[in-house]
């Protein structure tokens, strides 16, 4: 029988067609022709019967993006009316000649279908890969191009993803130092025995390309003794990757906030990771020749080198101002809850004085051994900061600090660091001291250190809070009309 007797213009047909979700613009087709009057077709668009006569075909189409494929099967079966069936054959065959047909069409037509599919697939994943591939070289120059344009950056060195997998061992687990919200760090020995450590991006983290770049062009002009120092980068194969000098003291919270390690820190380490810290931010703010908000100041971008040096590191949510600029805002809050100031986290609003403030909140840390998620007082019903406040108001200031701290500990020199810490927390960002004014009171003892008004994010009323709130409530009630109480509802 010939094909084009199927391509009669009596012939029926169905067509079954579906389209992919995923934006792939995957398809298939499949269409069964019956030359007869008598052929069914279920609501799936499937042949499942046809008259005694039947001539039948079935073809299937795929297509993607990156290929074609069409499948085409044909049976016929005679016009002749078939002869009747003796007793002993329909008792031999129970099921009608004609579904044993549609059986063989349907199951070489998904087999077919399956393997166009998984065909397809492999080929726009390679296509994809290959796209990456690019976009990450594209990358990777962009960042050389703006270290070799800018004379104030030093050669970077781009690693290659076989050079950072030798040296961490494949991202072995005995290499791992630790892990951020970014990703993970590891510890890497290079080719030439230089230690180093590996800050892998996560495909999860919220640090895109632009904060990579910026950490790697910002970090790399930043010399100085308490900053950590980058050596070079990796993008390739989808990874990002920082390498940066090896601390082998790993991170301040790595001390602080254990019960057993923070007996390592005494009262003299303590002071000179405070003083380091300190300088470190003084760089940043007044001696750099631009000014460096961080935002992201906490315990755990403290490194510790081999002599308990501090190196402050994590530049990566970092803002450059110009030296005449004072304060910016953005609609996008990043840093660590505990350590953003109320104007910040309410606002948007950032300065030196955010920096200021996270730097008051590790003080308060490095001196009490304490974290900020942690409740504090009787009832277990204060944070960090209104603990130390009520403690300081009340002259018990030496119940705040850390039990560990031998006896030979300054009482006078610890409430003094307390004190300058909370004034670096004050609610209001004007009220707070300048990194320059914070360093002269750490290292003069002799100049006086004001007394500082109540934490941020504090509950608890001052009797002079009271006095103003009720001052506040008589011009509200003489400036409101129709005995309607105004109100302002300010998020905490």
């Amino acid at each position: 029988m010939k094909i084009g007797s199927f391509l009669t213009a009596s012939q029926k047909s169905k067509q079954q067609s579906h389209n992919d979700d995923d934006g792939e613009n995957l398809g298939f087709s499949l269409k069964i022709l019956s030359g007869s009057s008598h052929s069914i077709v279920d609501n799936r668009g499937i042949y499942t019967g046809v008259g005694e006569e039947c001539e039948t075909s079935a073809s299937m189409t795929v297509h993607l993006p990156a290929c074609l494929a069409r499948v085409l099967l044909l049976a016929a079966c005679s016009r002749e009316s078939p002869a009747s069936p003796s007793p002993q054959e329909e008792e031999n065959n129970g099921q009608p000649k004609w579904r044993l047909l549609v059986i063989i069409l349907t199951t070489t037509a998904t087999i077919a279908l399956l393997l166009c599919l998984l065909v397809c697939y492999l080929r726009t994943r390679k296509l994809r890969s290959k796209v990456i591939a690019k976009k990450l070289e594209s990358k990777a120059k962009n960042i050389a191009a703006a270290g070799d344009s800018n004379s104030s950056v030093p050669n970077l060195q781009a690693f290659s993803l076989a050079d950072i997998e030798a040296a961490t061992n494949k991202f072995s687990f005995e290499n791992k130092l630790g892990e951020g919200g970014y990703g993970p760090v590891y510890k890497g020995l290079l080719s030439n025995g230089n230690e180093i450590a590996v800050k892998k991006l996560s495909k999860t983290s919220t640090q895109g390309f632009e904060e990579f770049k910026n950490e790697v062009m910002l970090t790399a002009k930043l010399q100085h003794v308490n900053l950590v120092r980058v050596l070079g980068f990796c993008i390739e194969s989808d990874e990002q990757m920082l390498m940066y000098e090896y601390m082998p003291n790993k991170s301040l919270d790595f001390y602080l906030f254990d019960p057993i390690r923070r007996g390592l820190l005494d009262w003299k380490k303590r002071i000179d990771i405070i003083e380091g810290v300190t300088q470190g931010l003084l760089y940043l703010q007044e001696y750099s020749r631009m000014i460096i908000i961080h935002r992201d100041l906490k315990s755990s971008n403290i490194l510790l080198d081999g002599e308990m040096k501090p190196k402050i590191s994590d530049f990566g949510m970092a803002r450059i101002f110009k030296k005449d600029e004072h304060e910016a805002n953005t609609d996008r809050i990043v840093g660590t809850y505990g350590y953003i100031p109320p104007e910040y986290a309410q606002k948007g609003v950032y300065s030196t004085k955010s920096d200021v403030y996270s730097f008051g909140v590790l003080l308060l840390q490095i001196i009490s051994g304490k974290r900020t998620a942690c409740y504090h007082g009787l009832d277990e019903s204060l944070n960090l900061l209104e603990y130390a406040y009520e403690l300081w108001k009340e002259g018990k200031g030496m119940e705040f600090m850390d039990p560990t701290l031998d006896d030979t500990t300054s009482s006078c020199k610890l409430i003094r660091c307390m004190q300058i810490a909370l004034l670096c927390v004050q609610e209001n960002a004007i009220d707070r001291p300048s990194m320059l004014e914070v360093s002269s009171m750490l290292k003069n003892e002799t100049i006086v250190v004001t007394n500082p008004k109540k934490s941020a994010f504090s509950t608890i009323r001052d009797e002079g809070d009271e006095k103003d709130s009720r001052l506040q409530a008589l011009q509200l009630e003489i400036c409101s009309v129709d005995d309607l109480t105004i109100t302002q509802v300010v998020a905490r």
